[in-house]
């Protein structure tokens, strides 16, 4: 029971310190040290450091790297070349500020679900939003939650082949993909886009019967705007539109049409360590990231203004997040070695016995939740009961692809919580606080969700994965 306790209080540390600002980089073994020492493992506390913690950290390096470094300089790509603001101006001019809410959700689900980085998508989007929003009137505070709705829902946990990080976390996990049951997700996506922005025309409409209007905002005046158009240039929207449908088109046209019919004999003979099944998905991933870069770099050949600066800039920026997960993922597995995490993991499997989604469901959100990170808390479950889940699906007749869909899904529950670090970001590029904004933000990023995934699992309860 102490070492439960343990587990529990370094967990509720974890959580308040984030939400102070304290990087995870230094949290995530202070906090598993914690742990061990609390559980009388002291003795043990360098070897579980060496063996446990930095073994589970490089495991992780090594899976993800690519993903994590591909998708930042595709991002990167996008907002210097112009092609985000491009698509960006071109939904305003089609639907105007008569519907902002709706420019402002469907810009920032058409670059996330291409491969944009949410957050350069953050940064690309607010100034456009700002002057939509202004221009119908419609509160300034409602610009977060319209941002996140489009940037941190159903792009990136349902929509099938979305090529987030979190959509790609539970393939070696289950050998699955990002495709993974494409119906279910499909249906998810509806409910989280339909759902949200029926809360937020509510909204907007019910501060137009207050006569709210979009408030006086001083700080609007800090954006320059000499540094908004800095770097804007116009780009045909066939063209920037294209590497987003290369990274989609490109990664099922390996995952259905290339891979499932290679023989991999003589792969597996040079590399006996390697399972097709549970690496195909990352290969298609990595492959169509790689085309989609390399057809952005190509589309602007002889007019980017400093291409080298843009490639290292989008280089340098994957190495935060991908160590910040990572040792996320080594502080689970080191949570997991603790004699109390036995009861931790009992109960949590034991919170529906006979459907092993709903468990696993739990599992998901409550660890994004603490962690404030959906892709955090959905490694460290993984890491942990990756492996449970996937006998216990296994068991009861329940497709992998059912459990990887679940498992994102859940993992973009409760993972917007109040310290989660995306969430605070938002807050700063829009120059707004917690009290002005974060009601929206939780009504769309966590109910709505949350409301999809027990659709998805009854769903997939009655007709299985489709």
């Amino acid at each position: 029971m102490g070492s439960t306790l343990a587990i529990l209080l370094s967990l509720v540390l974890l959580m308040y310190l984030a939400y102070r600002g304290i990087t995870v980089l230094l949290l995530a073994p202070l906090m598993a040290a914690l742990a061990v020492l609390l559980s009388g493992d002291a003795g043990f506390l360098l070897p579980i450091y060496t063996n446990t913690f930095m073994s589970a950290l490089s495991n992780y390096v090594l899976s993800f790297l690519p993903i994590f470094l591909l998708g930042a300089l595709f991002g990167q790509l996008m907002a210097d070349s112009g092609a985000a603001n491009s698509i960006a101006q071109y939904l305003v001019r089609r639907l105007g500020d008569k519907h902002a809410i709706s420019t402002v959700v469907a810009a920032c689900a058409i670059l996330t679900y291409g491969g944009v980085s949410l957050f350069v998508v953050a940064f690309a989007i607010y100034p456009i939003a700002k002057d939509l929003f202004q221009a119908a009137n419609i509160p300034k505070r409602l610009v977060p939650a319209s941002i996140a709705l489009g940037s941190f829902t159903f792009t990136m946990t349902a929509l099938p082949g979305t090529p987030s990080i979190q959509n790609a976390i539970p393939i070696p996990y289950y050998g699955t993909n990002v495709f993974a049951a494409p119906g279910l997700g499909i249906i998810g996506s509806i409910i989280m886009a339909v759902g949200g922005l029926w809360w937020l025309q509510s909204r907007a409409k019910k501060a137009a019967a207050a006569q709210e209007g979009y408030g006086e905002h001083p700080e609007d005046a800090v954006d320059s705007d000499d540094d908004r158009k800095e770097g804007l240039t116009i780009m045909p929207v066939a063209l920037a539109l294209l590497p987003l449908f290369l990274v989609i088109g490109v990664n099922a046209l390996f995952t259905y049409g290339i891979f499932p019919g290679y023989d991999f004999s003589t792969v597996t003979e040079k590399f006996p360590s390697i399972n097709p099944k549970n690496t195909v998905g990352l290969w298609a991933l990595i492959i169509a990231l790689v085309v989609a870069n390399a057809s952005l770099v190509l589309i602007r050949l002889g007019r980017w203004h400093n291409l080298r600066e843009t490639v290292n800039k989008g280089i340098f920026g994957f190495m935060l997040p991908l160590f910040n997960t990572a040792s996320e993922v080594g502080y689970g597995a080191v949570i997991a070695s603790l004699t109390g995490f036995v009861i931790i993991r009992d109960f949590v499997l034991n919170v529906a016995p006979g459907n092993p989604l709903i468990s696993e469901a739990v599992a998901m959100t409550t660890l994004a939740g603490i962690t404030g990170s959906s892709s955090g808390g959905l490694s460290i479950a993984l890491q942990t009961l990756g492996s449970t889940y996937l006998e216990m699906a296994h068991a009861a007749g329940i497709s992998p692809e059912l459990l990887h869909r679940v498992a994102v899904m859940s993992a973009g529950g409760l993972d917007t919580l109040p310290h989660c670090g995306a969430i605070i970001t938002l807050l700063s590029i829009c120059r707004l606080n917690h009290r002005q904004s974060y009601a929206n933000i939780a009504m769309v990023t966590m109910v709505w969700p949350l409301l999809a995934v027990a659709v998805v699992i009854a769903l997939g309860t009655m007709f299985g994965s489709f």
